[in-house]
């Protein structure tokens, strides 16, 4: 026998049983064409995400070639100064006395389109167009060049997803990084004369430590906030509410309790996390469940599969927002004990943005929408790298928030 091909079709369709199968009988194993060891027990992917032996060396051919050098990719001093120049943004008083009300304002006027029809594609009308509107708004960049960035945004997640290495696709995305670079420079250069209370004027003079970040460098985090924001948010909306129609009591609950929405966006990181792996290099040997894994080597870490772990989790396929082996108070943070947002010195600086995007876009969905159902059963789940329904077509009953 041999180990699961995270590139088949099989797993394609549902991996789940097969990261059973790489938890049990294969927890360390070379993939050859991916070029990458892959790991999947909780434990292993928790130490490559912690432990400073590795590092994001990976991101060198992984993401620079379509977002340029960003910080997923620095250490130490250069890493440390780079997110304090970050994570004021994303965290505390600018996030709320900044930015919620423009996350409030994209989901209002998203949501004012279809919410006196009884049913909407969740995914096209709403999840897909909600967090890319918010990351425009924030950078106070034009309204009107939305649907550049939505193509950008496809584009890149389709070079980032590229396992099999489509030559279309990554042609694509490199085409993308000369579009966006064309586009983003002169801006940035006006935001530098002229700044103003928006997200990308504060990364043009934010100076920390004496270092101010290059144009070339917000360029790249503006690249990197349409896929890494738009993308994950995007997919969080959608595996949320499938999860919760499937098991319409929970929904209920979260409906009449919204103090709810924390603990089951928490659980939806966990058993259906929006990103399902991510990769690291060990800058020396370094020992896993089921051998040694080389310095130097790419190493897939499963966050799909590290997640449903039955040596972590209880009844781990089963999607329960009232689980008690999931700290829900730590689940946006460092601390997590799941591995959706990575842990570590590389753990996600927008998990505060994301978590008031969720927040604010549960809410005003449950206020305008009733009785909420497929409207042509169940959907299926699609994608490797990132998975979420291609879809999500509902019907519901309007409120009379909605009437």
């Amino acid at each position: 026998m041999t180990a699961p091909d995270i590139l088949s079709p099989e797993f394609a369709a549902n991996p789940y049983p097969l990261y059973r199968q790489m938890r049990d009988d294969y927890p360390l194993h070379y993939h050859e064409l991916m070029k990458s060891y892959v790991i999947s027990r909780y434990d292993d992917v928790e130490k490559a995400f912690k432990d400073s032996i590795f590092s994001s060396k990976n991101y060198d051919w992984q993401l620079e070639p379509v977002h340029g050098r960003t910080i997923l990719q620095m250490e130490g001093r250069e890493h440390a100064t780079h997110r304090n120049i970050l994570t004021p943004s994303f965290r505390g008083r600018d996030l709320g006395e900044k930015f919620i009300p423009v996350i409030q304002q994209a989901a209002a006027e998203l949501v004012e389109q279809f919410k006196g029809k009884g049913q909407v594609d969740l995914v096209g009308e709403f999840a897909r167009l909600f967090p890319i509107t918010v990351i425009v708004n924030m950078l106070a960049l034009p309204r009107e060049d939305l649907p550049k960035f939505n193509k950008w945004y496809t584009s890149i997640i389709a070079f980032l997803s590229n396992l099999s290495g489509d030559a279309d696709v990554t042609a694509s995305g490199l085409q993308t990084k000369e579009e966006l670079e064309a586009y983003m420079l002169p801006i940035i250069e006006e935001r530098r004369a002229n700044p103003g209370p928006d997200l990308l004027s504060t990364l043009c003079t934010a100076v920390v430590d004496g270092v101010q970040m290059t144009d070339l460098e917000i360029k790249a985090f503006v690249s990197l906030l349409l896929a890494a924001g738009g993308e994950t948010t995007d997919k969080a909306i959608s595996n949320l509410f499938l999860n919760l129609i499937r098991n319409p009591d929970q929904l209920d609950a979260v409906r009449k309790d919204r103090t709810l929405i924390d603990r089951a966006t928490a659980e939806m990181l966990r058993h259906s996390a929006p990103v399902q792996m991510i990769m690291r290099t060990p800058t020396e040997d370094v020992e896993m469940s089921g051998g040694v894994i080389p310095a130097g080597n790419t190493v897939t870490c499963l966050i799909g599969a590290a997640n449903r772990d039955e040596r972590v989790y209880a009844t781990p396929e089963i999607f329960n927002i009232f689980r008690d082996d999931l700290d829900v108070k730590q689940a946006f943070t460092g601390a997590a004990n799941h591995t959706a947002f990575a842990l570590g010195r590389h753990f996600c600086v927008g998990s505060m943005l994301a978590k008031a995007e969720m927040e604010i876009a549960v809410n005003l969905l449950l206020d305008n929408m009733d009785n909420i159902a497929f409207a042509e059963g169940e959907p299926p789940e699609v994608g490797v790298f990132t998975r979420a329904p291609k879809t999500l077509k509902l019907t519901f009953t309007p409120t009379a928030y909605a009437q």
